[in-house]
């Protein structure tokens, strides 16, 4: 086992949610999950703080064996609502990585799940369309897809900065949208608030007041991999000065947005290092190397599916070594 598995949840669903959308809501576990999980990394396993992994990042302290860190992305208010909670009452730390977005103080959702619930909604469009200047292809009744039409739709709006994949929304949301406020029903509505919201400086704040470490998720999660190197550098390097200033304290670590290896390459692990960060996460297995790999350090991706035991088998190693033993030669 490496010296440390990472591990990175993206949220809780707040009790009684019924979203419906599997694709959707899949990164998120229940809150009786999240603390099964948790409870079995403290039997099984020696859970540590962001504080104990940063300082072994420096090579000033060692690790126990079988240690644990906890992550999560994205900074959404069940984070502080829900999560919170469950963290003391196991007495453990987490770092959690957010973007810009919840360095204000306006109720917003993650641009590209705002992009993905407005196409479900969205009224059939026999004809593609341009909006700012991108081709919107045709969305037919079939959910599948509508999502293809979100897959090409992402890739594209990360190619451009986020004035105007915000006025590219706004467009979208004039053409498609069966009402105009058709989302404010996500950021008003307690349930739906937990789910989608992120959390706001306020809400911020208290997180890190509350002992848990903050680390950048980017200025506004794009793909980092689309982008200009311009735009990249700045959603990289920004985001950790904008947090400092904010918090009032050192943001050394970096977890990339989506993460996986179409997203992230050598040239954004050397934004990340340029932009004075310790070290960088991906959602991708491997072997935690601190020397070699600094800035691509693995993460095991928790997802809403997995049972208890395929949880424990994702955390000890067996899933990825069955994996590779069993992965297809040439």
């Amino acid at each position: 086992m490496a010296p440390v598995t990472v591990v990175t949840y993206h949220g809780v669903l707040p009790a009684g949610y019924e979203g419906g959308d599997a694709f959707l809501d899949n990164t998120l576990v229940t809150e009786d999950s999240f603390r099964s999980q948790l409870q079995l990394l403290k039997k099984h396993y020696n859970v540590i703080s962001p504080d104990e992994f940063v300082l072994w990042l420096r090579q000033e302290q060692d690790l126990p064996e079988k240690a644990i860190l906890l992550t999560c992305d994205d900074g959404l208010l069940n984070h502080l609502n829900l999560m919170l909670p469950i963290l003391r009452e196991e007495e453990l730390k987490c770092l959690f990585f957010v973007t810009g977005s919840c360095m204000g103080n306006t109720r917003e959702m993650l641009w590209y799940v705002e992009l993905y619930l407005l196409l479900l909604q969205a009224d059939v469009q026999d004809e593609p369309i341009r909006l700012q200047g991108i081709l919107v292809p045709e969305i037919s009744g079939d959910r599948r897809q509508r999502r293809e039409v979100w897959l090409t739709l992402l890739k594209r709006l990360s190619q451009v900065d986020a004035a105007t994949r915000r006025s590219f929304l706004g467009d979208a949301t004039a053409r498609f949208a069966p009402q105009p406020s058709w989302k404010m029903r996500y950021l008003s509505d307690p349930l739906l608030q937990n789910r989608f919201q992120l959390m706001r400086l306020p809400e911020l704040k208290q997180l890190a007041d509350a002992g848990m470490t903050i680390g950048a998720h980017t200025l506004s999660h794009p793909v980092l991999a689309e982008q200009p190197v311009d735009l990249a550098r700045a959603e990289i390097a920004d985001c950790r000065t904008a947090l400092e200033q904010s918090l009032g304290r050192p943001v050394w670590a970096i977890a990339y947005p989506f993460g996986d290896p179409a997203s992230v390459g050598s040239r954004e692990c050397k934004l990340a290092k340029e932009a004075g960060y310790e070290c960088a996460f991906v959602n991708a297995g491997g072997v935690l190397d601190p020397v070699s790999a600094r800035f691509a350090l693995p993460r095991v991706h928790v997802t809403g599916d997995m049972s208890l035991s395929v949880y424990e088998a994702n955390i000890s190693g067996v899933h990825d070594a069955l994996r590779s033993r069993f992965r297809p030669t040439d």
